[in-house]
Formats: C-alpha cells, sequence, structure tokens
C-alpha cells in the first residue's frame, strides 16, 4: 500500500530545503521477500536486464515460452511483486497482461487488485476505472475494492473514495486498520482533519485497532496546524497504546511538529527517542539523514556532527547522506562545513549526483562568493557532469546581485539551453531576472532575455507584463 506523504515541504531535486518528514518516509517502499539470487540466464535475469521501461519484455515472455521452458503462474506473480518493489511499474503490468491475457491462467482477485493498481501507475485513473468497470461482478471482492480505494487515495478524488469506502463497508470486511488508514491518507492530503477524527471514531466503535500509520497521519495533521497539545494528546495516546510498534518515523514526525511551534526541549526529547531505535529502523540510512536534518533545524551544530560521525561508523554513506549533510550544515550556515563534507565526496568517488554540487553554488552565489560557485562548476564539468539548469540559475543571480549583466545574460543563456522539457525552471529564472533588470532600467538586458525565451513559455499576461518592464525601462529619464 502506497502511504501519504505527512508533511508539504519536500526538497527538490535539485535544491535543499527543511526535510519533508513523514511516517510514510521509512516504509513506502514495500520489503521483498526475496532472498533468492537469481542466475542471469534464468526468465527473471533476462526480463530484469531491460531497463528501459519503453522497452516491451514480451517478446522476451514469448520466446521462453517458445524454447520448450515452463512458466508457473506463482513465479509470474513472484516477477510482478519484484518489479512493483524496485517500481519497475510498466513491466509489471506486462507481466500481469501476459500472465492472464497469453497464459489463460485463471485471475484470482488478487490478481485483479494488482493489475488495476499497476494500470493506475502507468496510464492512470480513468483506464483504471475503465478495467474495474469491466471486471466480472463475481470477482470484484474486497481486494479489488480495496486497490480500487487506493487509487483515489493516490489520485487525491475525496468523493470517489468515500464511495468506495462505503461499499467496502456494506461488504462487511472491516477488521484491520489499512482501509481506515487509506481515508486517514486521503482527509490529510485534503487538508480535511477534521474528518480524521470521525475515521478514529469509526475504528474504535468497530473494534479495529489503531495502528502507527493511524497515529502518525493523525499526528501529521496536529503538525501541520501547529497544534501543540494536539501533537502531545497523540504522542501520549501512541506511547501508552503501542509502545512497542512507534517507530523512526513516528518520533521523527514528533520532533518536526514540536520544532514548529518552537518546542524546543520536547523536540529533544522526540529526537532522543528516534536515535533510540536507529538500530530498529528498516531504512536505516533515511533515519540518519532525517535526524541530522532535524538537528540542524534546532540549529545544534554540534549535534548535526555527531549524528553524521555515528552515521559514518555504522552505515555505508551514500549521496544522499551527503546531500543531507551539505544541505544541514548549509541550513546552520556552516558553510565551510559544508565544503569539507563536499571534499569527502568527492574523494569517495561515488556515483556523480548533480544535486550536491548545486548546493555548493547556491551558497556561494548567495554570499557573492562566485569564484568559489565557478569552481566547484568546473569540477562538476571534470567529473563528467554537465552543469544543471539551477547552477545557472544561482550564477545568473549571483551575478545580478553584483550588477554584471553581461555574465547574467550569459548564465542565462547556459539555463535556458539545459532547461527541463516542462519549462518551469525556464519560466521562474526569466521571470525573476527579468524583473530585477526591469527594476534596475537595464533595457537592452531585458531585451535581450525576452529574444532568448520562446513565446510559449509564458502566458499572455506573464508577456505583457516582461515586455511592459522594458517600456518603463525606455521612460526612466536618463
Amino acid at each position: 500500500m502506497k502511504l501519504v506523504r505527512f508533511a508539504q515541504n519536500q526538497w527538490r531535486s535539485s535544491s535543499y530545503s527543511q526535510p519533508q518528514i513523514s511516517y510514510s518516509l521509512f516504509f513506502s517502499k514495500p520489503i521483498s521477500n526475496s532472498s533468492l539470487v537469481r542466475p542471469r540466464k534464468s526468465l527473471y535475469g533476462k526480463i530484469s536486464e531491460i531497463g528501459n521501461p519503453n522497452v516491451s519484455i514480451v517478446p522476451i515472455l514469448d520466446q521462453w515460452v517458445q524454447e520448450g521452458n515452463k512458466v508457473e503462474a506463482h513465479e509470474l506473480r513472484d516477477f510482478i511483486k519484484e518489479f512493483r518493489y524496485f517500481r519497475r511499474y510498466h513491466h509489471a503490468l506486462q507481466i500481469s497482461e501476459w500472465m492472464l491475457n497469453r497464459r489463460y491462467i485463471p485471475p484470482s482477485q488478487s490478481d485483479i487488485a494488482v493489475r488495476l493498481n499497476l494500470i493506475f501507475k502507468v496510464h492512470g485513473l480513468k483506464p483504471a476505472e475503465e478495467y474495474f468497470d469491466n471486471v466480472p461482478k463475481v470477482l470484484k471482492g474486497f481486494p479489488v475494492y480495496a486497490a480500487l480505494l487506493g487509487c483515489y487515495v493516490d489520485g487525491n478524488s475525496v468523493e470517489k473514495a468515500e464511495a468506495v469506502m462505503e461499499k467496502i463497508r456494506k461488504l462487511g470486511t472491516l477488521r484491520f486498520p489499512y482501509i481506515h488508514n487509506h481515508m486517514m491518507n486521503i482527509y490529510y492530503q485534503s487538508g480535511n482533519y477534521e474528518k480524521l477524527d470521525d475515521v478514529m471514531h469509526e475504528m474504535k466503535v468497530g473494534g479495529i485497532p489503531y495502528d502507527t500509520h493511524t497515529y502518525g497521519v493523525r499526528l501529521s495533521a496536529y503538525a501541520a496546524a501547529f497544534d501543540v497539545e494536539g501533537i502531545t494528546k497523540i504522542v501520549g495516546m501512541a506511547e501508552s497504546d503501542i509502545p512497542a510498534d512507534l517507530d523512526c518515523s513516528f518520533f521523527a514526525v514528533a520532533a518536526d511538529g514540536y520544532l514548529k511551534v518552537k518546542q524546543l526541549n520536547m523536540a529533544l526529547g522526540m529526537l532522543r527517542k528516534l536515535e533510540e531505535r536507529l538500530n530498529e529502523a528498516k531504512r536505516r540510512n533515511l533515519a540518519f539523514n532525517i535526524l541530522i536534518k532535524l538537528y540542524a533545524k534546532a540549529g545544534m551544530k554540534d549535534e548535526v556532527y555527531r549524528i553524521w560521525n555515528l552515521y559514518k561508523a555504522k552505515e555505508k554513506v551514500y549521496n544522499k547522506g551527503y546531500l543531507s549533510m551539505i544541505g544541514s550544515l548549509l541550513k546552520i550556515d556552516d558553510i565551510n562545513g559544508a565544503k569539507s563534507i563536499f571534499e569527502e565526496w568527492e574523494s569517495r568517488k561515488l556515483p556523480t549526483d548533480i544535486r550536491i554540487p548545486d548546493l555548493l553554488v547556491s551558497a556561494y552565489s548567495k554570499k557573492g562568493l562566485l569564484e568559489e560557485a565557478e569552481a566547484i562548476i568546473k569540477k562538476a564539468v571534470a567529473r563528467g557532469a554537465g552543469p544543471s539548469a539551477f547552477m545557472w540559475y544561482y550564477m545568473a543571480r549571483g551575478y545580478l546581485k553584483r550588477g554584471d549583466i553581461e555574465q547574467a545574460r550569459e548564465a542565462i543563456k547556459k539555463a535556458i539551453s539545459v532547461c527541463p522539457l516542462d519549462g518551469k525552471l525556464k519560466k521562474e529564472t526569466l521571470t525573476a531576472c527579468l524583473e530585477y533588470l526591469g527594476v534596475k532600467g537595464e533595457k537592452e538586458g531585458a531585451e535581450e532575455l525576452i529574444r532568448l525565451s520562446d513565446e510559449d513559455i509564458f502566458s499572455a499576461d506573464t508577456h505583457e507584463k516582461l515586455l511592459s518592464l522594458v517600456k518603463n525601462a525606455e521612460e526612466q529619464p536618463i
């Protein structure tokens, strides 16, 4: 079951901000039960080698059977489970379709539920609904309705989720908390916090136990509402009810909530409990990353370094760990420390993650240390990682603050050339720079940037606004 995100502040893929602290962070992927190392010549080995989701694995499946090899239904179900674990939804769906359409294997309700989920993942909500409508009535049992509910929750369709929930109630199969947790998720996502208590009341009346996810969602809602009494109430309830089940993520959410409402001592108490559970965390590296970020949010530099050293002593640190540590040090304005960790990352020769140099380029450019930022870009190029659009955006921002319009213009040209296809960054970058140039009366620079942009990047209103900046510059007295 895909769990909802409990906090809204996420750090972008190429810049650092406050961590997204949520119960689901630690367990958002199902834990694979497979400990079998399959030989590469096996069927699984052949299909797993196809990494491109746009390349069909069906010809490999067909050829395997044509060569006289056997394939059992339980094997195919295991393959689907593995591919879902690795988020290879396209190929998992192809196996599901091949299994049921070509092998003439009678589908179970669980098979239907899995395919419904995969159709949603690959094609979206409408095709998933169409598939559900065509499922024979005899197969529309609890697993299928539960899968449909999950699709509506992930698609944030509140009314449709409520309608399916009512159908499930009529089936009389509500014994475990995960269906109600689905409703907790969607009410949290949609900001309907008052309905969370209604769901919990229904669970209590129906004798359905709360679990860590139930408490985690309610805790997150109180944290989002800056409700310190609510946070404390849920922490107390959970510690009294299921103390042995509470994990790192629960205490991370609680600590983050207390930090939001400036209750440092209470936050530190939660962080200590989080740290006590590090050895139990199923995603221990992530737990360390979150702990580092939370201590940085608390402004406790010594604790950030203490946890970092503990992290390196207990785990192998990968790119996400360095991303968390460098971003956290920059958050507490320890740019020299961030530089030192960056140099350590370079010496490790891990696979290049452009987000890591992005962090330092952003920090240096904000402080006007443009030569240092340029040196980081050169190092990124030397590692075979072309500068990102964000890097050039940060440099343009720095050049503009220094009043170097020509270099800012060149940086914007480079940002545009490597911008993502969706144009979002392109629009933000150009708008910010054009507004700055308009304020400064830099007519030629503004005109040049407008010429560099395609008109379809902007709405008509935005384009008019940018042109007006140039006009205003023309009207300023010399």
